[in-house]
């Protein structure tokens, strides 16, 4: 009987047994907390022992470096080149407006040359040298400009090398039609005074009735006492 009870209890067929632990659950607990921390420990300073073998973190921490101080020449480079740009675009503007400037110096040159070329055009006109003594008109010029306005230029001159200054005046005379008829006038802006050596060139601007048609434009010169020294009639 006996026999029996003990080949079943170590058959294959006996009861299953449940070994249990005497220690307790918190403490079995912080023991695999200490077995995994110790494990990683471990692994953690393989990683790093690896790494300081292999040399990787200096080679990464120079490589880091070289990129910071690519990026701070790269930065600088920049504004560098901005600054160059800005001061290029100041450079480009102060051209163009000195540019303008030249454009309109050579314009009022330009006028002034027109207008030389005029005042030489009037010389070339001049009559040659008269043989008389005293002043004379040597050249009379004038011109209509717009209704009720004559402009003309004269040139008054005295021959010889030390000729006495000559005080006197010069009057204006507009001669024209009026309504078909003769017409003669002087202006009242048409006399004034006159001095001169040897030359003096005088222009002047006279009105007229716009209903008149200007003819003819005659200047007389009279000395001090009131003598007619020169007279001369240009056409219009």
């Amino acid at each position: 009987m006996r026999w029996k009870l003990l080949r079943r209890r170590l058959s294959v067929s006996a009861p299953r047994m449940t070994v249990r632990s005497h220690l307790p659950w918190p403490l079995r607990w912080a023991m695999l907390a200490l077995t995994l921390g110790f494990s990683a420990a471990l692994a953690l300073w393989a990683f790093e022992f690896g790494k300081d073998i292999a040399g990787v973190d200096r080679r990464a921490s120079a490589e880091l470096a070289r990129v910071r101080d690519e990026l701070a020449q790269l930065r600088a480079e920049r504004e560098q080149a901005t600054s160059i740009v800005n001061s290029a675009d100041s450079l480009l503007k102060a051209e163009r407006a000195a540019q303008e400037r030249l454009a309109q110096q050579l314009k009022q040159i330009e006028a002034e040359n027109l207008s030389l070329k005029t005042e030489l055009g009037f010389y070339e006109r001049l009559l040659p040298a008269a043989t008389t003594s005293g002043v004379s008109i040597r050249a009379l010029k004038a011109q209509a400009q717009g209704p009720g306005h004559v402009h003309y230029q004269l040139l008054l001159m005295q021959p010889g090398k030390s000729p006495r200054e000559f005080n006197g005046r010069y009057e204006v005379t507009l001669v024209g039609t009026l309504n078909d008829k003769p017409w003669t006038s002087v202006p009242p802006d048409g006399s004034k005074d006159v001095q001169l050596k040897q030359s003096l060139r005088l222009e002047g601007l006279v009105e007229h009735p716009p209903e008149v048609v200007v003819q003819a434009l005659q200047v007389r010169v009279v000395d001090a006492n009131g003598a007619v020294r020169a007279t001369q009639t240009a056409k219009i």
